[in-house]
């Protein structure tokens, strides 16, 4: 059996104590004649991943099982395919979301809505996971990825892309629609980008200037620094803009949720894309509180289009596969300007 470079979780640990260990464990080969084997190019560092390796959403059955090599947004060529594969041929590009997979049969996959499958499969949550050298994946839950697309690009597109442009189209972005971002990281940063597409009025809103600065060179109409004093917070923003129309969170922190609710006008909508506690919701205020998750791999392949065609910009930050745990920590210590970037 060949090896291949991992970095494994074995057990769950803050990530200064650096859990992940770099190991060889037996290479993924095609096991079925639909699959095709990618030889990863990158694979882009997600705050949930971050979540699960220090023992956050053990609650919600995070990890689901130990050992775990981390790692759900991925791209790189492909050098492998089964009998049966007609979407791939060796040599083409190929990345993955976090959606492995799904059964295909039930009414969420028939709506195509298959990352809401019950029985869905998602990457980096049993061995097969992106901080490795390679993958495999059925042919279905893989997309195709443009060859002038550099890897450091592509890979951050397949959860932070995908995940920015579902919470945008959730907001039902319209132009000159006034939409608060919360939450300027790798996955806000792109969600500014595509409501800037849709010519709404944007306003992001972080607790770090050098995320505020980045979101307004990307388009944001304007960029407030969020404060924990919610009274404070919501008179400036209404002296400055009025309320929002639209707000959507990113920033996993129950205040910012409740903050975001109640920046939002009467009969407004809230875009909840984290995992909290449920806010404060008066009824009779006729808003609308939504929760968004990835996407389709239908959608997946209208943001490579759109990101391809318009040249949306992904800032990233590489990192050799060994040095997962460091880019971990940069991330959890909001020193990453977007999204870290690990290549193996």
């Amino acid at each position: 059996m060949e090896k291949m470079r991992a970095m494994v979780l074995e057990k769950c640990a803050k990530i200064e104590t650096n859990p992940l260990k770099l190991t060889q464990i037996d290479r993924h080969e095609i096991k079925r004649p639909n699959e095709i084997l990618i030889k990863i190019e990158a694979c882009g560092v997600c705050h949930s991943q971050l979540h699960g390796i220090e023992g956050d959403w053990q609650n919600i059955g995070i990890p689901p099982a130990l050992p775990t090599v981390p790692g759900h947004e991925v791209v790189g060529k492909v050098v492998e395919i089964g009998d049966n594969v007609t979407k791939f041929k060796v040599g083409d590009r190929a990345g993955i979301t976090p959606l492995l997979e799904a059964c295909q049969e039930c009414q969420y996959c028939k709506e195509g809505k298959e990352y809401l499958c019950e029985s869905s499969i998602i990457l980096g949550e049993s061995t097969k996971g992106g901080y490795t050298e390679y993958v495999t994946v059925t042919e279905d839950f893989a997309t195709k990825v443009p060859d002038n697309m550099k890897a450091e690009y592509a890979a951050p597109l397949f959860c932070a892309g995908i995940t920015s442009y579902k919470a945008v189209k959730a907001a039902e972005p319209k132009p000159n629609k006034k939409i608060g971002i919360f939450g300027i990281g790798g996955v806000g940063h792109m969600a500014v980008q595509f409501a800037k597409v849709e010519n709404c009025k944007i306003i992001a809103f972080s607790r770090s200037q050098k995320h505020l600065d980045v979101a307004k060179r990307l388009g944001a109409t304007d960029a407030i620094v969020f404060s924990e004093d919610q009274q404070e917070f919501l008179d400036k923003l209404k002296e400055k803009h009025g309320l929002l129309d639209a707000a959507i969170v990113f920033a996993p922190a129950d205040i910012v949720t409740d903050t975001a609710i109640k920046s939002v006008k009467k009969g407004g909508l809230i875009v909840i894309a984290t995992v909290g506690k449920n806010p404060t919701f008066m009824a009779f205020e006729e808003k609308t509180i939504r929760g968004t998750l990835i996407g389709s791999t239908k959608d997946m392949e209208q943001v490579i289009k759109i990101c391809d065609e318009k040249k949306l910009e992904v800032i990233s930050q590489i990192f050799p596969l060994e040095q997962a745990n460091e880019a971990l920590k940069k991330l959890k210590d909001s020193e990453i300007e977007a999204r870290a970037v690990l290549i193996p």
